[in-house]
């Protein structure tokens, strides 16, 4: 029997992987058109304030704080195929609703923002269900020694998926009007869901969970507070959160300003911002690429790899946050595209071997929690997405009216950004990535109960 034909059987095989790939990477390229290429068109094109789509996009993160109870509910509820492909229909509509608000903001300020509020409600409803669903089930129907890899997989997919729409988009975008944002949305929208609905579609029932521990099926599952409160007293998980939070903070601010700074300081029109954006996007596959290539040659240091490229990858994206800042003083004669994919490939760098981890301590852990595992990490990640993204918008704003200068405003945020890299470089540090549990006490204490055995 082939290794893929037992992988079918057993649990996930590499192309079953590969499919779950494919429906990360139709989740990105509906991301992409919403949080990147939606907000560049509000600030330049129809001339608003930078917070107002800082603050639609944090509203998207902010419903994601119920990631972990879609996480629970996944796990106990038998199956994670319809949340996958309800969440994939949710965003499908809403990303294209939240593109036709535009036209009202234009006519009708007041009506378009309303419908700009309730869209990008349902688009954080949408990824938090589909995404969190999704990670879930890869995390536990893939075999330990797969699951690294199986992440890195995942996420170069995702970022392909990204980089694809947005050089494509980018390319129907110009010379821009509101219809054809429409037009290009509510066809990647399609594509994706279809797409989806094909590549999970029965993958579910074809595997059976990986059991790492011991379990009685009869004991009775613990309420949804109980089993967050068992995640959070693991030492482990607890500073891996806190990780996901100041790091996904550092990230997340310069998010919605990268395409406004290239427009504004840069004259790039839309098409080419949403390029630029692939642009840093390519970085982040060829630096998700390194990991997985360097990991598969030396994968007896896995876990010291995680740690070594969680590390430098945080420094490395806080250098290239910094020379960003440099580059407002210096704009347009700038390689600003150079830059921007510097600081995708550092990023690239330390999300994936920040996901690998993740990967490992959520199917590490005691049987039928890795829904709330990564609802939990999801939800961390969220919070700091709608803080960072909306406090970078408002410094924004703010800056520019103390200081009436531009670059000196996008200078502050990116120097901030760098300040806070340089924090999860710390944090990192001090975490074990999904190597063998510290020597203390309390960690001790909780690895008996079988929370942070290593997964390979």
């Amino acid at each position: 029997m082939t290794s893929l034909a037992k992988g079918t059987r057993d649990g996930l095989g590499w192309i079953g992987i590969l499919r779950l790939g494919l429906v990360q990477a139709s989740l990105g390229s509906i991301v992409v058109l919403t949080t990147s290429t939606l907000n560049r068109v509000m600030v330049v094109e129809l001339a608003l304030a930078a917070a107002i789509p800082g603050a639609l996009v944090s509203l998207h993160y902010a419903v994601q704080m119920l990631r972990p109870v879609w996480g629970y509910e996944s796990d106990i509820g038998g199956g994670r195929t319809r949340w996958i492909l309800g969440g994939m229909a949710m965003l499908a509509l809403s990303g294209t609703g939240a593109a036709a608000s535009t036209i009202l903001l234009e006519s009708h300020f007041w009506l378009g923002l309303g419908a700009a509020i309730v869209a990008f409600a349902f688009i954080g409803f949408g990824i938090g269900a589909a995404g969190t669903s999704l990670l879930a089930l890869l995390a536990s129907r893939t075999a330990p020694e797969r699951r690294p890899a199986a992440a890195t997989i995942v996420w170069m997919m995702m970022i392909a998926g990204i980089v694809v729409t947005a050089v494509t988009s980018g390319h129907f975008l110009d010379p821009y009007s509101h219809a054809k944002l429409i037009t290009i949305t509510a066809v990647a929208g399609v594509i994706s869901f279809v797409l989806a609905a094909v590549a999970v579609g029965r993958l579910e029932k074809r595997t059976v969970e990986q059991v790492t521990h011991d379990n009685d099926p009869n004991t009775p599952k613990p309420t949804f507070w109980e089993a967050l409160r068992e995640i959070w007293e693991d030492p482990e998980a607890r500073l891996f959160t806190i990780f996901v939070f100041v790091s996904m903070l550092a990230y997340s601010m310069q998010d919605l300003i990268l395409e406004p700074f290239a427009g504004l300081l840069f004259n790039m029109q839309p098409g080419e911002t949403t390029q630029l954006s692939g642009n840093q996007h390519s970085g982040v596959f060829l630096g998700m690429a390194t990991v997985g290539i360097i990991g598969s040659l030396l994968a007896g240091r896995k876990s010291q790899l995680l740690k070594m490229f969680t590390v430098v990858g945080c420094i490395g994206s806080g250098m290239a946050l910094a020379l960003l800042a440099v580059a407002t003083s210096f704009a347009p004669d700038w390689p600003l595209w150079l830059n921007i994919f510097a600081l995708g490939y550092a990023n690239g760098a330390f999300a994936v071997a920040a996901i690998g981890s993740m990967m490992t301590l959520a199917g590490a852990g005691v049987k039928s929690r890795e829904g709330i595992r990564m609802g939990l990490w999801g939800a961390a990640q969220g919070i700091a997405f709608g803080a960072g993204g909306f406090s970078g918008t408002v410094t924004i704003d703010f800056a520019r009216y103390l200081t009436g200068d531009i670059g000196i405003s996008y200078a502050w945020v990116f120097s901030g950004e760098a300040a806070l890299f340089l924090i999860s470089a710390v944090i990192a540090s001090r975490l074990t990535m999904g190597g063998p549990p510290p020597s203390n006490g309390a960690a001790s204490a909780n690895g008996a109960r079988g929370d942070l055995q290593p997964a390979v």
